[in-house]
């Protein structure tokens, strides 16, 4: 059952307020609700965004394509302004089964899929899941390699002793400021609004206690799996992040057999914010490519 519920919760009304827009849509799998954007039209394109994040980090990017494709972005459970779970076991594969309802009960039997960290893991296990699903996988400094180097600040933070309880007191918003500060290597483009999106959002009532599940669940290493992946693959991947290493792009391109691969110099952790024009380019002329 949802942590919380629309009617009792003045907190959350004051969010869907002020993150939501005509293109917001409410879907109830589980007994949860998951919000989401569907937006233009054409062929689809599903974005999911990574830790710490919601779908507004594609913002930009759903500017551009909306005028090509159907885009399709949602709040994964535990982020922005989808309920939370109270409990995560398997958070990958929880996922992937979170988007194959998803995806059927918007009718969507093929598409493109697009994810960035966290949610380019779930994207390239997706796309090994059901290959007949997914015509091509767009990974954006995407996680999976299970390595002790390749585990985030707030990650070793969330794994510490009693961090549950410490979680909220622990994250103010100065703290969620400095997060986001070493996910852009341009600190320039970070705006006030933007922390507060990231702040409260996060913030929202259940979600840190799901981050604390997600990041102390058990996982397992697929990546041997990648080699046989056979998803025509763009990789992008910003030079500077300081959460996942290029090193972690060029082994994506050497483990995938189908993989193109697209870094930025002087760019962090989430190029779809800190360079939306240039990467969203990039995107559409390799799924224009035959």
């Amino acid at each position: 059952m949802p942590l919380i519920s629309l009617s009792d919760n003045i907190t959350y009304k004051k969010l869907l307020i002020k993150y939501t827009n005509s293109a917001s849509r409410f879907m109830v799998i589980d007994g949860a609700m998951i919000h989401y954007r569907d937006e233009g039209s054409g062929y689809p394109i599903l974005l999911i965004h990574g830790s710490f994040s919601s779908l507004h980090t594609f913002n930009a990017w759903a500017n551009e394509l909306s005028l090509h494709y159907r885009v399709i972005r949602l709040d994964l459970q535990g982020f922005g302004l989808s309920d939370p779970r109270e409990y995560i076991e398997n958070p990958v594969e929880e996922f992937k089964s979170l988007l194959t309802r998803f995806l059927n009960i918007l009718g969507v039997y093929n598409c493109h899929i697009a994810g960035s960290s966290l949610g380019g893991w779930i994207a390239w296990e997706f796309a090994l899941a059901y290959p007949e699903r997914i015509k091509k996988l767009v990974l954006i400094d995407a996680a999976g390699y299970l390595d002790k180097d390749n585990i985030p600040l707030p990650f070793k933070m969330a794994q510490a002793p009693f961090a549950g309880s410490m979680m909220r007191m622990a994250l103010r918003r100065d703290l969620i400021e400095y997060f986001i500060k070493q996910v852009y290597a341009d600190a320039s483009k970070i705006s006030t609004q933007l922390i507060d999106r990231y702040y409260e959002l996060f913030m929202r009532k259940g979600n840190p206690e799901a981050f604390i599940s997600l990041v102390n669940a058990r996982y397992k290493d697929h990546s041997l799996h990648l080699k046989h992946l056979q998803t025509p693959t763009l990789i992008l991947w910003g030079e500077a992040d300081k959460w996942l290493g290029i090193k972690n792009a060029y082994r994506f391109e050497k483990d995938i057999p189908f993989a193109e691969l697209i870094t930025y110099p002087n760019v962090g952790h989430v190029p779809m914010e800190e360079i939306p024009e240039k990467s969203v380019h990039d995107v559409i002329r390799f799924l224009n490519k035959k």
